[in-house]
């Protein structure tokens, strides 16, 4: 049992609580995918494009904001297919084409056009390949390798979007300053390319035994039906949905924000990769306690934690102000992107795991593609953000406790393998 645990021959004295336990190796490798994926690059570099791209082609803040709109509509729509192929082929064979599409796509963004209709098709190609270099990918491959640490496997390999937070954002303004927006997004989208293909193509894969020699999956659980008609799954999509208009709406535009607030460029990049300390720092937090007590519960102060920074960032005018409210959204942000995928094990296994994760993806990207829209047409219409700010947190805090009327689940073998 113990060999079939660890994925090979001569492993048999090794578990998950060993460092030397395979799976390990790769979460790590999971991390280093994540930090050069959509979620990371696009989300977290996007708003230090945002003003650049804006000013030189006179749009509104707006219009640019409804580009990404466009990939996280797109990114709606694929999930539940990219959810059917990762069951269907494994997590290699999605991630490793996905991540040589978006690299070549965000580099592309050198030769954007003075048409709205250029940058919206762009990121609509951001779109279809973003479910495929997400933590819906990785996540699937972590996951066949854990039952007693999947908190920690989770929050270990899905940091890599927590440092892509904290080191993207000042990397692409220094760019940005040194060589133009054009040649800075050529430059990451080379380094997409040359980090992510090799990583994933020597490291990531699932346990072994985990698929027949057709290569089709042998893991129980709730079938997609099952987990549709599940109360459980749609309190999942309905907190996801809600937290992700706050938080993807602030993250888009905290530069912005903060610039118009006096704020230099160089020290509003600095808030924004505050959010990926903290979302660091979030994560593995929410790993190691989602292992030891009831993940809905850690969930519901998490949320509480994003109702705050949120209200704080409507009125922050200074970089410490920005950065505190900056430091609550990253860490309940990345702790909830935790529970979200470690709840859908709990409670569904692993048999559609890669559907319905991605089908909670589906609702995030709605949500992400609101969110940023939302704050451009509140500045816009208002030349603020403060109004819009409020009542967000506000309703971040009425839907947290919708995670308090979730069950309890068995902890002693959460994933099932047939």
């Amino acid at each position: 049992m113990a060999d079939e645990r660890s994925g090979g021959p001569g492993a048999a004295t090794l578990d998950e609580r060993s460092i030397r336990y395979e799976g390990w190796g790769v979460a790590a490798a999971a991390a280093l995918g994540i930090f050069v994926s959509f979620a990371s690059v696009l989300v977290y570099t996007f708003g230090i494009f945002l003003k650049p791209i804006a000013e030189t082609f006179a749009w509104s803040r707006e219009a640019v904001s409804a580009a990404f709109g466009f990939a996280a509509m797109t990114a709606a729509v694929c999930a539940p297919l990219t959810g059917m192929l990762l069951n269907r082929f494994g997590p290699r064979r999605v991630i490793v084409p996905c991540l040589i599409v978006f690299g070549g796509a965000y580099a592309s963004l050198s030769l954007l056009t003075p048409h709205l209709a250029h940058l919206y098709a762009l990121f609509v190609v951001f779109g279809l390949i973003a479910m495929g270099t997400s933590q819906v990918a990785y996540s699937r491959a972590i996951s066949t390798w854990f039952q007693a640490r999947l908190g920690a496997a989770l929050a270990f390999g899905m940091c890599g979007s927590a440092l892509g937070a904290m080191v993207l954002p000042p990397i692409a303004q220094r760019l940005i300053d040194a060589l133009g927006w054009r040649a800075a997004a050529t430059t990451i989208g080379v380094a997409v390319v040359v980090i992510g293909v090799p990583t994933v193509l020597a490291f990531v894969r699932e346990r072994p035994g985990t698929r027949t020699p057709d290569g089709r999956g042998q893991l129980t659980g709730a079938t997609v039906g099952e987990g549709l008609r599940d109360y459980r799954f749609w309190i999942l999509v309905v907190v996801l949905f809600s937290i992700s208009i706050a938080q993807n709406g602030a993250i888009t535009h905290l530069s912005a924000l903060l610039t118009d607030r006096g704020i230099p460029a160089e020290r509003a990049a600095i808030a924004v990769s505050a959010i990926g300390g903290a979302a660091l720092a979030g994560r593995l937090a929410t790993g190691w306690l989602i292992d030891r007590f009831f993940a809905p519960l850690v969930s519901f102060v998490l949320l509480a934690m994003a109702a705050l920074g949120t209200f704080l960032l409507s009125s922050a005018s200074s970089l410490p102000a920005g950065v505190l409210a900056a430091v609550l959204i990253g860490f309940s942000m990345g702790g909830e992107h935790d529970v979200i995928p470690y709840l859908v094990a709990r409670y569904f296994g692993l048999r559609s795991f890669s559907v319905l994760y991605a089908l909670t993806w589906t609702a995030y990207a709605i949500a992400s593609a609101i969110g940023p829209v939302l704050m451009g047409k509140a500045f816009d219409a208002t030349g603020s953000y403060v109004t819009l700010l409020v009542w967000l947190a506000g309703g971040t805090l009425v839907i947290a406790p919708l995670m308090l009327l979730l069950p309890r689940y068995a902890t002693a073998e959460p994933v099932s393998h047939a």
